[in-house]
């Protein structure tokens, strides 16, 4: 098998496998799902392998092969003193390991011996795996310094992120290295230094084979194909979902096929924030050329925009910022609003035999709107229902929050306790504009009483993960004409696009088909 060389412009996929506890075939086996899932090469700890296994998968291996050996003392898996530590790192160089990843203790104390060399047929990887990020903070130089005096292959730094402001760190390691690097963080805040890594010029993305899946580690198949990383490069603009949690979102499964069908050099990435002011202080790279905003933070991110669209001002919310390219300024939007709005209205016109007709009224005007939540979409909906003429009920688990909306929109709160009892007016709309029912919670719905859906024309979910929420199934075996959430994602997309890309029309047709696919 011809080896996979690296240079500083390399872009390599790496599957890493969790092999502890598997039989040599099992081994092999995801090795051979690596490949064909779209990796160029597979890691796998030196630690978890028997030496007689080892053997075996160096000779029949499918794919490039990285060999991790971290000892005990360092915190790895190995469980040998030095000197057999080193019998085993001369046995996969001399069996073809392609690489071999060093704690950076390790080859120093190789170094110090005069016996560094030895492995040298091998691709060397010597690594600093810190225990916090404070680690790098003093002076990040001398430890990258210390690692090229060790003359490897390759240099890698890892550390769990706290905070996903830590990334920054890893992208500036990469783009100021003279040789090839890599580094990334761990964790759920950590993710998007795999998938920026090579635009940054880091030289791996690791990712994990399907049935084998890692936390904080995008699968292969989605570096491949949802993301696209083997596409991105320096001038690559980067799109963000700013949401807490985020790991729910299907937006990088929408957006980045979108881009690429439209010709705009951008990726969409998932960004768990925990801090608004931190998060801006340090994301100031204008290649982070703009972001959507979820649960929790459609309100109080306003805060932090330089300025803010008069429609998302009057509603309180915003769900959308651009760096506006001339000045860096951040600009907020609501596409909630008339994604919503349309979306429910569509349905009615629908159902009434009016679809594709101009109505000189709203199908809403003068009907009970019932919202349930009263966050960033509840705003949305609320503002949006109040505009089209219709007659809105507040409720939220949080009574205050619900009066101030009510109070905004002269529409009517009630406190969350009294769903269990409400009594709409017959053809009402009901609207849920909060979390319950959104994977996993799958099994919850807002304590609407069963017996009072079949009186409601119109059941709206925001929830678009599932596309269609236990409410949703129940109110239409009530009879009531139900309206997902993905249905108002595809439009508030579709209008992101438009902001996103600087581009009139988004490709509407094109965004349904991908939904439609993988929803």
């Amino acid at each position: 098998m011809v080896r996979v060389g690296v240079s500083k412009n390399s872009r390599l996929i790496c599957a890493t496998l969790l092999v502890a506890d598997q039989s040599v075939d099992q081994m092999l086996n995801a090795m051979h799902q690596a490949k064909t899932q779209g990796a160029d090469l597979v890691q796998i700890d030196l630690g978890s392998v028997a030496d007689s296994d080892l053997k075996f998968l160096l000779e029949n291996k499918p794919i490039p092969v990285v060999l991790v050996s971290r000892p005990k003392w360092e915190g790895g898996e190995c469980n040998s003193n030095e000197q057999e530590h080193l019998q085993t790192l001369l046995l996969a160089k001399d069996l073809g390991a392609d690489y071999i990843d060093l704690e950076l203790k390790v080859a120093s104390a190789l170094i110090k011996e005069d016996k560094f060399q030895q492995l040298k047929s091998s691709k060397i990887i010597v690594s600093a795996y810190l225990d916090s990020f404070t680690a790098l903070l003093e002076d990040p130089s001398i430890l990258v310094a210390e690692m090229k005096s060790t003359e490897a292959d390759v240099i890698k730094f890892v550390w769990e992120a706290a905070n996903i402001t830590e990334t920054v760190t890893a992208f500036d390691l990469l783009s100021n290295s003279q040789v090839p690097t890599i580094a990334y963080c761990t964790g759920e805040r950590g993710l998007i230094s795999q998938l920026l890594s090579f635009k940054f010029g880091g030289v791996f993305a690791y990712g994990s084979i399907e049935g084998n899946t890692i936390p904080g580690l995008p699968s292969i198949d989605s570096l491949r194909q949802a993301y696209g990383v083997k596409n991105i490069d320096k001038s690559t603009e980067v799109l963000g979902l700013i949401s807490k949690p985020v790991s729910h979102s299907k937006g990088p499964l929408l957006h980045n096929p979108t881009f690429r069908h439209a010709g705009y050099n951008g990726i969409y990435v998932p960004m768990f924030v925990d801090n608004l002011k931190e998060f801006f202080s340090v994301y100031t790279n204008p290649d982070f050329a703009g972001f959507s905003v979820g649960i929790p933070y459609k309100e109080a991110i306003i805060d932090f925009c330089d300025e803010v669209h008069p429609i998302a001002q009057s509603i309180g919310a915003v769900n959308t910022i651009v760096r506006r390219r001339d000045d860096g300024k951040l600009v907020g939007y609501n596409t909630d609003c008339e994604a919503a709005i349309s979306a429910i209205e569509d349905a009615l016109k629908y159902r009434d035999g009016l679809n594709g007709k101009q109505c000189p009224v709203s199908l809403l005007s003068g009907k009970q709107f019932i919202l349930v939540g009263s966050g960033g979409a509840g705003r949305a909906l609320a503002f949006g229902a109040k505009i089209r003429g219709a007659r809105v009920v507040v409720f939220d688990i949080d009574f205050e929050r619900a009066k101030s909306l009510a109070a905004a929109v002269l529409a009517e709160a009630l406190p969350f306790e009294d769903l269990l009892t409400f009594q709409p007016e017959k053809e009402a709309i009901l609207a849920n504009a909060t979390p319950l029912g959104m994977h996993p919670h799958v099994d919850q719905r807002i304590p609407v009483p069963e017996e009072t859906l079949g009186n409601y024309k119109l059941v709206f979910d925001a929830v678009y993960n599932p596309r269609k929420t236990r409410l949703l199934k129940e109110a239409e075996a009530a009879g009531a004409i139900v309206v997902s959430g993905v249905e108002m994602f595809l439009r508030q997309a579709a209008a992101q696009f438009s902001l996103f890309t600087g581009k009139n029309k988004a490709p509407e047709e094109f965004m349904r088909g991908i939904i439609m696919e993988k929803f």
